[in-house]
């Protein structure tokens, strides 16, 4: 039995290795949350056994859960480099299969199209608002079939030709609006943040995105810089969580636990091998 208990603890080291590992690998992944594997004893015992004669049979990967704390804000001077301060996400939809994402990955720039694109190419949804009043314009309750694709003209209105674009601003409310060479503003729309009831349900899709589940809940959508929204930094990124001296602290630990549980297999096989080998 002492063969299997330690075989458990192997793997449990190595779990815990793995995703140590895979938080150092992942330091300079902007907006990566990193992971920590989460571990529980294993006691069976019969229904007429005293458990105090009985020991635990090892031990089990219970999960390997994300922290969602804040990474630190890097700035870059660049407009459409976008951190949120608080909670929430960027709500993303890839052009291929309509897949809506969420991120906070905000490294975004424009395609040949003028379409506001994040780095794996999806691009960036915002809530539909009025050119010139910044009203939002679209109906309540807010879904994802409500969301828009932001587009920056390259003039205004768009298709026209000379009034052409000078600048792009953003405010803590996400609200993005384009300066024309006439001097003309005009709101192009408003992120839209998402926020969930359980952040640890969503689904990890790589490159810092996530889907929504049943676990996470549907997700709630609006402008930043209210209620359960962060609010949003434009020249700004949003670096890796991962503490590397932490890391390399758990990562010695795990490291002297794998090396603690194969001692025990050694002396497991050490008492097995003398007692076969005993002679009357």
């Amino acid at each position: 039995m002492s063969f299997y208990i330690s075989l458990s603890g192997l793997k449990a080291a190595q779990s815990d290795l793995s995703t140590i590992s895979n938080n150092v690998a992942n330091v300079n992944s902007t907006a990566f949350k990193k992971s920590q594997a989460v571990f529980g004893d294993i006691f069976a015992s019969a229904p007429m056994q005293t458990t105090t004669q009985v020991s635990g049979q090892g031990v089990r990967v219970q999960g390997v859960n994300q922290q969602f704390t804040q990474g630190t804000i890097e700035t870059t001077d660049k407009t459409l480099d976008l951190a949120i301060t608080g909670e929430g996400f960027f709500t993303v939809k890839r052009t291929a299969d309509d897949q809506v994402s969420y991120t906070r990955n905000g490294a975004f720039s424009v395609d040949e199209n003028r379409y506001v694109v994040d780095t794996t190419g999806a691009r960036l949804q915002v809530i539909p608002l009025d050119p010139t009043t910044g009203a939002s314009t679209a109906a309540a309750p807010l879904t994802t079939a409500s969301l828009t694709d932001l587009q920056v003209p390259t003039n205004w209105p768009a298709g026209a030709t000379g009034n052409q674009l000078s600048s792009v601003g953003v405010s803590e409310e996400g609200k993005i609006t384009g300066v024309y060479a006439d001097g003309t503003t005009v709101y192009l729309g408003a992120t839209a943040m998402a926020a969930f009831n359980s952040q640890e349900g969503l689904r990890q899709q790589g490159d810092a995105h996530w889907t929504s589940t049943n676990a996470s809940g549907a997700p709630m959508l609006g402008m930043g810089n209210s209620g359960l929204y962060g609010s949003v930094r434009s020249g700004a990124l949003e670096r890796s969580n991962v503490d590397i001296t932490e890391e390399l602290v758990a990562l010695i630990s795990a490291q002297r636990n794998f090396q603690a549980n194969s001692k025990a297999i050694e002396a497991a096989n050490t008492l097995s091998t003398t007692i076969v080998n005993m002679r009357t």
